[in-house]
């Protein structure tokens, strides 16, 4: 299975849920791949992985494909071990920013696709972190993936953004991966006290949007978990948010 989280607002906790859901994956014993897509490398620094010159990033598997990187490697050589049982990233890092307008010119948008269907056989789940906004690399990664979802962070803001999100990925999917599925919104840093968010969700939930029903709460434990770079499941597995991010995990791919 590989899965996308994704949306086009930043600060919804994207890489958050994508490196929780990863690191829950790992915990139950699954072999699991982190796929790092933003340049700004949160999901690779949140499981532990320092990148440094001598590293293989998934900006030099993508240099491969444009020729800038010629030493033939194949994609399991861009793939680290973590500190943690089972789980695996391709760690993204700042210069993939760099590389991606000449892979637009050179329309490589199935490369990404191709190398993580030789991938695919190695591993039981791959969880794909996307920049916040709909461009090259977030494309290519909704046309690799069977399934994605959406984290909705209780926002005004974020609430219109979701059928905008819709409208682009609907097209990518009719043109490019006419399997992938939308898995749902994943409501996240939710406050059961205030009214705000949950007249934001029934909102969602009027509008037709599948909203699924394990919500993740607010807590200042993930901020905590950032800092000590070790995913919450793995870091307090009591905790109520990684029940919930349990929970969440069984609803998205265990029970469907």
């Amino acid at each position: 299975m590989i899965s996308v989280v994704f949306n086009q607002k930043g600060g919804v906790g994207k890489s958050t849920i994508s490196t929780n859901l990863a690191a829950q994956s790992a915990k139950l014993g699954y072999k699991t791949l982190l796929v790092d897509l933003d340049a700004q490398g949160n999901s690779t620094h949140y499981v532990g992985v320092d990148v440094t010159e001598n590293t293989l990033t998934v900006t030099d598997m993508f240099k491969q494909v444009v020729g800038i990187f010629r030493t033939p490697k194949k994609p399991i050589e861009f793939v680290h071990s973590s500190a943690f049982d089972n789980l695996f990233v391709m760690p993204s890092s700042p210069a993939l920013a760099e590389v991606e307008r000449e892979l637009e010119t050179r329309y490589k948008i199935f490369k990404l696709r191709d190398a993580l269907k030789e991938l695919r056989s190695k591993f039981d789940y791959i969880f794909i972190d996307t920049p916040p906004n709909f461009n090259f690399y977030s494309k290519a990664a909704l046309i690799a993936a069977d399934g994605f979802c959406v984290p909705f962070d209780c926002d005004d803001f974020s609430a219109q953004a979701i059928h905008r999100l819709l409208e682009n990925v609907m097209e990518l999917k009719s043109d490019h991966n006419p399997e992938l599925m939308f898995q749902g919104v994943v409501i996240n840093q939710f406050n059961s006290q205030a009214n705000l968010p949950t007249q934001l969700v029934n909102q969602l939930k009027e509008q037709g949007l599948p909203v699924l029903e394990n919500y993740i709460s607010a807590t200042v434990k993930i901020k905590e978990s950032h800092s000590k770079r070790i995913p919450l499941p793995l870091y307090l597995p009591k905790h109520k948010v990684s029940n919930q991010i349990a929970a969440l995990f069984e609803e998205l791919y265990t029970s469907r």
